[in-house]
């Protein structure tokens, strides 16, 4: 059991020094703020203050983890063995910066409590963060620096064995549409059919047709084939449904079409199920109730798990909202076409509500990619390796997020990559 000891203990201190030392790096820790008692402590033990009490392991603080609410917060960025780093220490600190700050700024989404810029939709921006601007964005910073802070911490306490934890792969599968064609009610058949006409897109008519004859498949409806592929490399994949009123952006058929609700259940029989909110959710906490409702029934089993359509992720009301309404883990934490670690890391970890200055029950597991088929394949499977060996080495979760109609016949690039990941990655 490693002791610190610190001048404070507050909810935003004892919170990052359980994620990151119990949580990533397995180390067991408690807390003083007696001096006697941490002389007295003869076991494993380091000071977190401006000072060092002696010649303990010492780590230098910031004041934000003994602070409360939001403040401008004037961000120097510095670099540690090519790993960037916030909140530079003095020579008397182990490391060169207060690693326990920096990561709470980061898990926390402190700049999001901030004013900024939304786009079109009310969305924070991969543009507006730190990460961004200082060129780290797809880097797992947090994960580097606690692998770099235990290389240091074992070399002074020798005799600690940590409990080492694995890399893992979770595949995260949207379905905002289950079908392209069929299943969708007669005045959306005819304007479909109409839309093909007016622009010109004979082939996909023709596809549509013979969809509905009964003569081909659905395009979109590939389930059973991946739920094969999930079974053969004993992979968990997490699909979230969409089952909101249709609307401008939510496209979906209707929860109450018997083959909708045959679909749910058999893809829960065999993988991970959760609630894709709609659009329409992102700040009416009464839809997001009927849906959660809706999908509970459909699937006869309590739903704990959600994502924001369209990534319209706002800290911190979305998340108050999930916990209200008892979800347990969210994954919406990332962003919509633009690759990185939006928290600064690859690892799972609970909600701190800054607004509240408490840890709540929400696990939210951070991914690095989605991909809704609006950017260039090869660029973007570059990056994805990149990430994936950058995860690999910090043995973090790897979770990229892909659309069932991204992983149609008519994206084969991005099939194929999808089955790589899954042979390369699987557990068979």
């Amino acid at each position: 059991m490693l002791l610190v000891y610190t001048q404070k203990i507050t909810p935003r201190l004892r919170y990052t020094f359980k994620h990151l030392l119990t949580r990533i790096l397995g180390i067991p820790v408690d807390f003083t703020t007696k001096i006697e008692t941490f002389i007295a402590h003869n076991e494993v033990k380091m000071s977190y203050a401006k000072q060092p009490l002696g010649d303990e392991f010492f780590v230098r603080s910031q004041d934000l983890l003994f602070e409360q609410g939001i403040g401008e917060i004037d961000i120097t960025i510095q670099q540690w063995d090519k790993t960037p780093c916030l909140f530079p220490t003095g020579e008397k600190s182990m490391i060169p910066f207060d690693i326990f700050a920096a990561s709470f700024y980061l898990l926390s989404r402190y700049e999001e409590y901030l004013p900024y810029v939304k786009d079109e939709h009310g969305r924070y921006t991969a543009a507006e963060s730190l990460a961004f601007k200082n060129d780290f964005l797809t880097t797992p910073v947090v994960d580097i620096w606690c692998q770099k802070f235990k290389k240091i911490f074992l070399e002074a306490f020798p005799t600690i064995v940590p409990e080492e934890r694995k890399f893992s792969y979770t595949p995260v599968i949207n379905i905002p549409v289950a079908y392209a064609y069929k299943k969708r009610g007669m005045i959306r058949v005819l304007g479909g059919f109409v839309t093909d006409i007016v622009r010109f897109k004979f082939s996909r008519f023709i596809d549509r047709f013979a969809v509905l004859l009964g003569m081909k498949e659905d395009p979109y409806d590939n389930f059973e084939a991946f739920i094969a592929l999930h079974k053969k490399y004993r992979t968990k994949a997490y699909y979230f449904f969409q089952i909101g009123n249709y609307s401008t952006h939510d496209h979906n058929i209707s929860i109450y079409k018997n083959e909708f609700i045959r679909l749910i259940k058999n893809v829960s029989d065999y993988s991970k199920i959760g609630l894709l909110a709609s659009y329409e959710s992102f700040t009416d906490i009464e839809k997001l109730k009927v849906e959660k409702k809706r999908l509970n029934t459909t699937i006869n089993k309590p739903v704990k798990r959600a994502r924001q359509h369209f990534n319209k992720l706002n800290v911190p009301q979305f998340y108050r909202n999930l916990i209200d309404l008892e979800f347990t883990e969210d994954y919406s934490m990332g962003y919509r076409n633009t690759n990185g670690f939006r928290a600064g890391t690859c690892s799972p970890f609970y909600f701190y509500d800054i607004g509240m200055e408490i840890q709540t029950p929400l696990k939210i597991h951070p991914f690095c990619m989605e991909y809704s088929g609006e950017l260039n394949a090869e660029v973007f499977t570059s990056e994805i390796m990149k990430m994936l060996a950058e995860v690999q080495k910090v043995n973090g979760t790897f979770i990229p997020v892909f659309h069932n109609v991204v992983l149609s016949e008519r994206n084969l690039e991005w099939k194929e990559l999808y089955i790589n990941l899954l042979k390369e990655h699987s557990n068979a």
